[in-house]
């Protein structure tokens, strides 16, 4: 079978099943679904029909989705009770304390020690330091922009999204920026499922997983000599909470800063140019009105939501929605349930860049676990739409786009576009 036709074939089974199953028989947690972007219509129904909603025997075991805005921040914010620490089950839907996959980094601890290893590496994005990488990557825009074909087909997400985000890493971990694709290479092992083609096996994975952490060893043990810099790994060997961590601890933190610098304004900067081709009267907005480039990074993070997921692990019996989780129950986030809550978001699955509220989009994480590299991200989306702005009357998307196969990283593997033109 072709995989046009499999990908039809899939397309009708979902369709059915989510047209016929009964409501607490969904099993949302499907990567092939988020392939397909089948996902958010089976969300529409939990929101309508339960939900806080129990899967008791999924393709992940037994777990709770909680998809309305107001219960996803009810959640989040209740620390005590719903716990993100890695050793009672980390942060996805997948992960457990004893896989070799999982390791225990600061956004998978709970207060106090969270509180203080983020303290750590909150330097590297003050105000000071994002305008510093602003002007660089402004720099690093203009080339990328530059560089690329007039009238042909490429793949924005290979020349512009990873390129942007990889060079932006690399500064920020003080790696060195001409082998910044080392680092995409080893974010996207981090976050693959074992059993796909690039990964057939969970030792093909931990293989290049090992090669990363071999890598910063090195780097780490510089550091610890000459903790001087303002990369995030000279922080972490700087402070006495951070610098005689566990080989797991400092692992798990190089793993997430990959991970997290890479994973959310890579899947913004394609889905902005996914969401411009189809909602074409929002670019006309922005060009008639430039200042609302200022409101572009809060939307498309909302919109696009690029992690579909965080976990917690209730920590005693609680109720929520008047449905009783029990302690120990696995509580799934759905981020991208609760952006498309109607009852928050007006024409939620529509793309308006001048939406009034976007900022209430939960993409990034409330209270104490939201992502502390959010401004960057936002310097990236923003700085990089200002530059394309003066370049290009528009860029083409000239098929729909590959998505990612996975249930946590929400984004695209590909995006084929053409540019038509120049600006005068």
């Amino acid at each position: 079978m072709r995989a046009g036709d499999q990908g039809a074939e899939d397309l009708w089974a979902f369709e059915r099943e989510l047209a016929t199953l009964p409501i607490d028989r969904l099993d949302v947690a499907r990567p092939r679904l988020f392939e397909l972007g089948l996902a958010p219509r089976y969300f529409a129904r939990m929101r309508r029909e339960a939900p806080v909603h129990h899967c008791a025997d999924g393709a992940y075991g037994s777990y709770w989705s909680i998809t309305r805005h107001h219960d996803v921040e009810r959640v989040e914010l209740d620390t005590g009770t719903f716990s993100s620490d890695h050793y009672n089950g980390g942060i996805t839907i997948t992960s457990r304390p004893d896989d070799p996959q999982f390791l225990p980094a600061f956004i998978a601890m709970d207060p106090p020690r969270h509180t203080e290893q983020r303290r750590v590496i909150a330097p590297a994005f003050s105000p000071q330091r994002l305008g510093e990488m602003g002007t660089q990557i402004r720099r690093w825009s203009r080339e990328i922009l530059d560089g690329l074909p007039i009238d042909e087909a490429f793949d924005w997400v290979d020349r512009v999204s990873i390129e942007l985000t990889a060079r932006t890493l690399a500064s920020l971990l003080g790696y060195p920026v001409e082998r910044s694709r080392d680092l995409i290479r080893w974010s996207d092992a981090m976050v693959a499922l074992p059993g796909t083609p690039a990964f057939p096996t969970l030792e093909d994975k931990l293989s290049v997983m090992k090669e990363c952490f071999a890598t910063f060893e090195t780097i780490w043990r510089e550091r610890l000599k000459a903790p001087t810099g303002n990369d995030l790994v000279s922080m972490l060997a700087g402070r006495p909470e951070t610098r005689e961590m566990s080989r797991e601890e400092f692992y798990g933190n190089i793993l997430l800063l990959i991970v997290g610098g890479n994973d959310t304004t890579r899947s913004s900067i394609s889905g902005s140019v996914v969401a411009f081709d189809r909602f074409p009267a929002e670019l006309k907005k922005l060009r008639a009105e430039p200042g609302l480039v200022a409101a572009l990074t809060p939307e498309v993070l909302r919109w696009q939501t690029p992690l579909a997921h965080m976990r917690r692990t209730a920590m005693r019996d609680v109720s929520i929605g008047g449905r009783h989780i029990a302690k120990g129950d696995k509580v799934v986030l759905w981020y991208l349930s609760a952006n498309r809550d109607e009852t928050v978001f007006h024409q939620a699955d529509d793309f308006m860049i001048d939406r009034p509220n976007s900022r209430r989009h939960l993409s990034l994480g409330i209270g104490i676990h939201r992502c502390i590299g959010a401004r960057l991200a936002d310097v990236q989306v923003r700085t990089l739409w200002e530059e394309i702005l003066k370049r290009f009357p528009r860029i083409e998307v000239l098929r729909p786009p590959a998505r990612s196969f996975s249930t946590f990283t929400h984004g695209y593997s590909e995006l084929q576009v053409r540019i038509p033109a120049r600006l005068a």
